[in-house]
């Protein structure tokens, strides 16, 4: 088994209501153990539509897994096209509606337990994969040796169906190649500059090696991926050219095992006993959740604040009303005056302070959207930036921001 397809049945995806996050997760969890995706495809809850794109899928893949399209009614449509497409029939399963029973009676939920007895009708060809988060099972069907799993789309349901149970019966089912990947953290480059400098070393990586470049706000990561039948040997084999790598740009080399800006700085802040705190105005707690994000972050991160209207910045963190009568609320001084009474309020080593506008309209004080001065003090330094993205939405430019300023404190400790 080498290639899965992934199929995502709902229109309630394709209107944008609704974020599919269930491909991105199955599709790194199949990567884990060996099994690339190929093709991912997002459909509507037709009968014709689900058979014809699983025709399209049985061509291009050994394993297709579709999520969503089934529920407790009669009118599922996506059981009936499954039990078309396989030439099969719907019929009820007595395990599998003993299952459902048990699940309601462990939630005080039996009064709707008729209601949701279609839940364990399935293809009678079906293996059933009992699902202990949620009523809808997870189907199995077989055609010509490949295999066909439909699970729920609910993301807390996929999650464990895939972890505890189709994963695991994956890897006794089939020999798998291991997939091992690092990521190599690149800041201070532009990209095509750092594809020029590192050519001649991608180009005499061993076949069983892949390059990636990921773009992320201003930084760049690598992915050196892996493949192979022996999981030591490809670590081994990652470490050997990641070595051969750093000599051609060591100086711009931020992280080569962690790959979140979040996880690479709390590495830091750990190994060095500093403690950090934040006050974010633009970016209104992007930073703090961030960095909080990580599990044990409660050792280095003591807390932060939101001080968004000007007066609370002034009562707050002791911002001088005459620097913000003479350079605005959104300018460096300030920025700089958030970053030093931030870490007197918390007693940290390190502070963070973000001064700005994330539209859709323009400042208070008429600066432009997209504009934003930020302050990372550490210790009795300080260090600040401008920076200017009008092209950017709200969310993104909240984001990209907090990213920035995390890259940018990484970078300040690692050269200290």
């Amino acid at each position: 088994m080498e290639k899965a397809v992934l199929i995502t049945i709902g229109d309630e995806i394709l209107s944008g209501n609704t974020v599919d996050t269930n491909s991105n997760f199955i599709a790194t969890e199949l990567k884990n153990i060996g099994v690339q995706v190929s093709q991912i495809f997002t459909i509507s809850d037709e009968i014709e539509t689900i058979k014809n794109t699983l025709n399209e899928a049985f061509k291009i893949g050994d394993l297709i897994i579709t999520t969503g399209g089934l529920g407790p009614t009669r009118d599922d449509k996506t059981k009936k096209a499954l039990a078309e497409f396989f030439n099969d029939e719907i019929a009820l399963d007595e395990v599998t509606f003993e299952h459902l029973r048990a699940y309601m009676e462990k939630r005080g939920r039996l009064e709707i337990l008729e209601r949701n007895r279609e839940q364990a009708f399935v293809p009678t060809k079906s293996t059933v994969f009992q699902n202990n988060f949620g009523t809808a099972p997870c189907m199995m069907m077989e055609q010509d040796g490949k295999l066909c799993f439909s699970l729920p789309g609910v993301p807390y349901e996929v999650k464990p169906l895939i972890k505890d149970q189709i994963v695991p019966y994956l890897k006794e089912k089939y020999s798998l190649n291991y997939i091992t990947t690092r990521i190599i953290s690149v800041v201070g480059i532009p990209e095509s500059i750092l594809a020029d400098t590192i050519e001649d070393w991608e180009l005499a990586l061993p076949e069983n090696l892949a390059l990636s470049y990921l773009p992320i706000g201003t930084r760049v990561k690598l992915r050196l991926t892996a493949t192979g039948e022996n999981e030591a040997h490809l670590k081994q084999q990652l470490e050997e050219e990641i070595q051969k790598l750093l000599p051609l740009i060591k100086d711009n080399v931020i992280a080569t095992t962690e790959d979140k800006i979040e996880k690479i700085l709390g590495e830091l802040l750990i190994e060095r006993k500093l403690t950090i705190s934040t006050a974010e105005s633009c970016t209104g707690g992007e930073l703090a959740k961030m960095i909080t994000s990580n599990s044990g972050s409660s050792k280095y991160f003591l807390g932060g604040i939101i001080p968004y209207a000007t007066e609370k910045k002034i009562e707050i963190l002791k911002v001088k009303k005459e620097t913000v009568d003479e350079f605005t609320v959104v300018s460096e001084q300030v920025a700089q005056e958030m970053a030093k009474g931030c870490q007197k309020l918390f007693d940290t080593n390190i502070s963070l302070s973000t001064t700005g506008v994330a539209g859709p309209g323009k400042g208070e004080d008429g600066k432009d959207i997209g504009t934003v001065f930020y302050s990372i003090r550490v210790n009795d330094k300080e260090h600040s930036s401008k920076l200017y993205m009008p092209h950017l939405e709200r969310l993104d430019f909240m984001n990209f921001v907090s990213q920035k300023i995390l890259q940018d404190l990484v970078g300040i400790l690692i050269n200290e």
